[in-house]
């Protein structure tokens, strides 16, 4: 298990912020584990009661509609923080994660970062800036949601996975999602964004092999109305 103060991680998110001293405190009480691919970290309305930061691998945080149909909204990577509402406020997580590859994640309690949070007026300003990030990322969707089309949204999907996660030696996008996922990505049937990709595929935008897909026309997608 690597310590806080060594782990090159924390430079991605607010642990930054955390004196040598306070880290070294925090090494000593964190857990690591192993995230297997498919398994949820913590379910909807479960209180998580600390943070969670990505040491390797991709969640994907969603919500569960009334009428049983799971809305993906965000995925989570290496070097950021899962549950920094929990330092913040008692409510339970209105989310679920959930592992889309193997993951390696180090859970610190909130019993011991709230000292921090109340002490490191530094560490205070960058978990606050992380949340406005978030709060700025969940504007965008709402808006995308409202006036965008599948068409439009999906190709930004697609765009955002090639960007954020890069693409295996053969050009495939690295990130695997079901074509479920994607339709809960963007807030579609699952059977709209099956249709969309085939679309994508004949107009030479995209190509797919099994659930692996290629993109061919990253400038088109950009594009695409």
């Amino acid at each position: 298990m690597s310590k806080c103060e060594q782990c090159i991680i924390k430079q991605f998110n607010s642990l930054k912020a955390l004196t040598n001293d306070e880290l070294v405190r925090i090494s000593k009480c964190k857990t690591s584990r192993t995230i297997r691919k498919g398994e949820i970290l913590f379910e909807e309305g479960e209180n998580i009661n600390g943070v969670y930061c990505v040491k390797d691998g991709i969640c994907k945080l969603s919500k569960l509609s009334e009428n049983g149909k799971d809305q993906i909204v965000k995925m989570v990577v290496k070097g950021q923080l899962i549950g920094q509402r929990s330092l913040v406020t008692e409510e339970s997580s209105n989310l679920q994660a959930t592992a889309l590859n193997d993951m390696e994640v180090c859970f610190i309690p909130k019993s011991e970062i709230m000292a921090d949070l109340q002490k490191n007026s530094s560490f205070s300003f960058e978990v606050l800036k992380e949340m406005a990030h978030d709060l700025k990322e969940a504007d965008d969707v709402i808006v995308n949601m409202a006036q965008k089309s599948v068409r439009q949204r999906l190709a930004e999907t697609l765009v955002y996975i090639h960007d954020s996660f890069g693409v295996n030696p053969d050009g495939t996008l690295s990130v695997i999602l079901s074509r479920e996922d994607f339709a809960n990505i963007v807030g579609t049937a699952t059977e709209s964004a099956i249709r969309v990709l085939s679309q994508f595929k004949k107009e030479g935008l995209i190509s797919t092999t099994g659930k692996y897909i290629k993109i061919e026309n990253l400038n088109g997608l950009g594009r695409v109305e």
